[in-house]
C-alpha cells in the first residue's frame, strides 16, 4: 500500500511523531533534529523543535519535511540542553502553520511546549469549557486544547498533579512530549493507544514515538512508557522519575502500528515490528496460502509480510502438510520496483493522471511475472484504487494469474485516534464482501488475515488491542459509534482536582 502516497492514494496517512531529550553539557537541537529525521515516516506536513536554555524557550516550526524546515542557522538559534520535537501529518486541525507543532504557550507559571501524537475525541467540549473561562485559542487543533488545560492546572498545582488532572479531563489517544520550562515530560494515554518509549543516550535521556529514533542517536532503548504513565526527565540529563497516574485493566494498543505505520526496525510495545510483520506473513500462508509460481511484495511495507509468507510456503503446503525435500514451495521475488522520487508533492490535477500515479511509482519486472501465476502481498486495502491498478499492472506485464493476499483484516470503519484513514463511505470493505472486493480489484483470488491471527502475531489478546477500524467497535467513547469495552470517559470539571 506504500505504492500510494499522494492525496488521492489508497493508503492511510501517517500519524505524527514526537521526541524529547534532556542532556547534560550539550545542546539538544541537533539530537532532536536527527531524531525527527528517524521519525519522518510518521508525518511530512510540518516539523518543529522547541528548546529551553534554563532562562527562556526557543521555537522553530515550519511546513514541510525535516530537511526543508530547518537550516543551520535555525538549529544554532535553538539553544539549551532540553527540548522536544514533532513531525506532523494532520488528523485534527487544519493544514496551515497554526496547527504545526510543537505548540508553545507562555503563562504566569512559565512556558510550555507540547508535541502530540494521537487524537482527542472530546477536544471540542474541553475547548468550549476553556474558552468560557477566558482562554483564547489560535488554532483548531486538539494539541492547543491539551496545552491550555495543562497551563490552567499548573497555575494551582504542582507538575505531577497538573498532568494527572489534565489526563483525567481529556479523552482519546495521545502520546505527549512536553517541556515545562527546562523540564521534559513524556505522557502516554491510559490505554496506550499511541506508542512512546524511553531511552538512554550519551549525556542524557530521550523519549520518542519509536525506538528507531533512539537508535539514530546511538542510544539504548530502556523500555516502553507504560499506558497512563508520566516520565519526567531531569533537566541536567542525569536521570528520570516516573509516575503511574492512571491505570486501566486493559490496553488498546494500535495494531496498525505493527501492520503499516512503524518502521520495521522499531520495537513497539516490546515487539520488533519486522518480526511481527514476518509472523503476519506466515499466518497469511497458514490461513489462505495458494500455490503460485512467485510471491512478491508491494514495496515497501509488504516486504516483511511476503518474506514470512514465502518462508512458511517453503515449509508446508496450503493444506498444512510438510513439503517434500525436492519441493521448494513458492519463490519470493521483488517483482515491483519503486520510484522513490515520486512522492506526496506529485501534482495530479485530473482523474486520469491520478489513476496513472501507480505506474509512475511502481514498475513490474516482466521476467518475474510473465507467463506465471503471481501472489501479491500488501499490508491493507483502504479504498481499493491502488490494488485495482496493481493487479492491472501485473496482468499487463504478462502474469497469467494474479492473487492478492492482505496482511491485515478488512478495514470496515474509520479511525478517530490519529490515522487519517478514510471516511466510512470511502472504505471499500465497509459495505462490500471479500468476493465483491475481489471482483472490483480484478484479482483471481483475494484473502485477508483474520483478527485472531493479528492478535497472536502481535503477542497480545484482542482485548488489549484497538481494533476499531476492523470491527467498528472502539476503545474510546466516540459519538455515534459502538464501544468494545466499558469506557471510563471524563466528565466536565473546570476546577483542578484536590488529589
Amino acid at each position: 500500500m506504500n505504492a500510494g502516497g499522494d492525496n488521492g492514494g489508497d493508503e492511510p496517512r501517517e500519524k505524527c511523531g514526537v521526541v524529547g531529550v534532556s542532556l547534560a553539557d550539550r545542546e539538544a537541537a541537533r539530537p532532536l533534529y536527527y531524531a525527527l529525521y528517524a521519525l519522518q515516516h510518521r508525518g511530512q506536513e510540518s516539523a518543529g523543535i522547541v528548546t529551553h536554555d534554563g532562562f527562556q524557550q526557543h521555537s522553530h516550526v515550519e511546513r514541510g519535511l525535516v530537511g526543508d524546515a530547518f537550516e543551520e542557522g535555525d538549529l544554532a538559534s535553538l539553544s539549551g540542553g532540553t527540548g522536544i520535537g514533532h513531525v506532523r501529518y494532520p488528523t485534527a486541525g487544519s493544514l496551515d502553520k497554526s496547527c504545526a507543532q510543537p505548540f508553545s504557550v507562555s503563562f504566569k507559571s512559565g512556558s510550555l511546549g507540547l508535541s502530540h501524537n494521537g487524537n482527542l475525541v472530546n477536544a471540542d467540549e474541553v475547548r468550549e469549557e476553556l474558552a468560557a473561562a477566558g482562554h483564547a485559542f489560535t488554532s483548531d487543533g486538539d494539541t492547543e486544547v491539551i496545552a491550555h488545560d495543562l497551563a490552567r492546572n499548573l497555575l494551582e498545582e504542582d507538575l505531577v498533579r497538573a498532568v494527572k488532572h489534565t489526563m483525567n479531563r481529556i479523552h482519546g489517544s495521545y502520546s505527549l512530549a512536553i517541556t515545562h520550562d527546562d523540564t521534559v515530560l513524556g505522557v502516554r494515554d491510559p490505554l496506550g493507544n499511541r506508542p512512546l518509549c524511553l531511552g538512554k543516550i550519551d549525556g542524557g535521556y530521550v523519549l520518542a514515538s519509536e525506538s528507531a529514533a533512539i537508535d539514530t542517536l546511538d542510544g539504548e532503548l530502556i523500555r516502553d512508557v507504560r499506558p497512563g504513565e508520566l516520565v519526567v526527565l531531569d533537566p541536567d540529563g542525569t536521570g528520570y522519575d516516573t509516575y503511574q497516574l492512571v491505570e486501566r485493566e486493559a490496553t488498546a494498543h494500535c495494531f496498525f502500528e505493527h501492520v503499516y505505520f512503524a518502521r520495521p526496525d522499531s520495537v513497539i510495545d516490546e515487539s520488533l515490528v519486522y518480526e511481527v510483520r514476518r509472523s503476519l506473513g506466515r499466518k497469511l500462508w497458514e490461513e489462505s496460502g495458494i500455490e503460485s509460481d512467485v510471491v512478491m511484495p508491494v514495496p515497501d511495507s509488504g516486504r516483511a509480510f511476503a518474506s514470512g509468507y514465502a518462508d512458511a510456503a517453503g515449509e508446508t503446503t496450503p493444506d498444512g502438510e510438510s513439503r517434500a525435500a525436492d519441493d521448494p514451495g513458492v519463490e519470493f521475488a521483488e517483482g515491483l520496483m519503486k520510484n522513490r522520487y515520486v512522492g506526496r508533492t506529485f501534482i495530479m490535477p485530473t482523474q486520469d493522471e491520478r489513476e496513472r500515479a501507480v505506474r509512475l511509482k511502481l514498475n513490474p519486472i516482466k521476467s518475474t511475472v510473465e507467463g506465471k501465476s503471481v501472489t501479491i502481498i500488501d499490508d491493507s486495502i483502504v479504498r481499493g484504487t491502488t490494488s485495482t491498478q496493481l493487479v492491472e499492472l501485473v496482468r499487463e506485464a504478462g502474469a497469467e494469474e494474479v492473487h492478492l493476499r492482505i496482511g491485515a483484516p478488512p478495514i470496515v470503519a474509520p479511525c478517530y485516534f490519529g490515522i487519517d484513514m478514510a471516511t466510512r463511505e470511502e472504505l471499500i470493505a465497509a459495505d462490500a464482501s471479500t468476493e465483491e472486493i475481489r471482483q472490483t480489484v480484478g484479482a483471481d483470488s483475494l484473502s485477508y488475515l483474520s483478527i485472531d491471527s493479528v492478535a497472536e502475531a502481535v503477542g497480545e489478546s484482542r482485548a488489549d488491542l484497538c481494533l476499531g477500524c476492523v470491527t467498528g467497535e472502539y476503545p474510546f467513547d466516540v459519538e455515534g459509534e459502538a464501544t468494545d469495552r466499558e469506557v471510563d470517559a471524563p466528565v466536565s470539571d473546570p476546577t483542578p482536582a484536590d488529589d
